[in-house]
Order: structure tokens, then sequence, then C-alpha cells
């Protein structure tokens, strides 16, 4: 799945996404770290992989981000 980059924290290395419809999805560190990225931009497109089956407050766990290449 495909997402944007909209906030991020290098101290605590979590953040949030918005997905293409505008919905934001937080991250933690484990899936930061995951994607073996050192550094993430807002406005970034990455790629997300998400836990359906882990919801927190309705919304997927997201698992891992890594940047998205063509």
């Amino acid at each position: 799945m495909q997402a944007t980059s909209y906030t991020y924290d290098p101290e605590t290395r979590c953040g949030s996404v918005l997905l293409d419809d505008g919905t934001p999805v937080p991250f933690d560190a484990a899936a930061f770290d995951a994607g073996g990225l050192l550094l993430l931009r807002v406005g970034q497109r990455v790629r997300i992989e998400v836990d359906e089956s882990t919801k927190t407050g309705g919304q997927p766990r997201i698992t891992l981000v890594t940047l998205q290449t063509l």
C-alpha cells in the first residue's frame, strides 16, 4: 500500500502517514525500523505494510514503512 509521510519525530522514530484518501494513520518506531530507513521527510511517498488483524482505534496497524521506488 502507498501513502505520503505526514509527520515524523527523529527522536522517537514515530510519526504518521496520509493514505491516498486523506486518512492519517500513525506508525511506531518498530514499523520505521523494519523499513531500514534512517530519516523520513514530510511529503515523501512511502510504501507501507499493514496488519488489518490488529487494529488500533479502528485503524490498521502499520508494520513497515519504507520509501516508494519505481
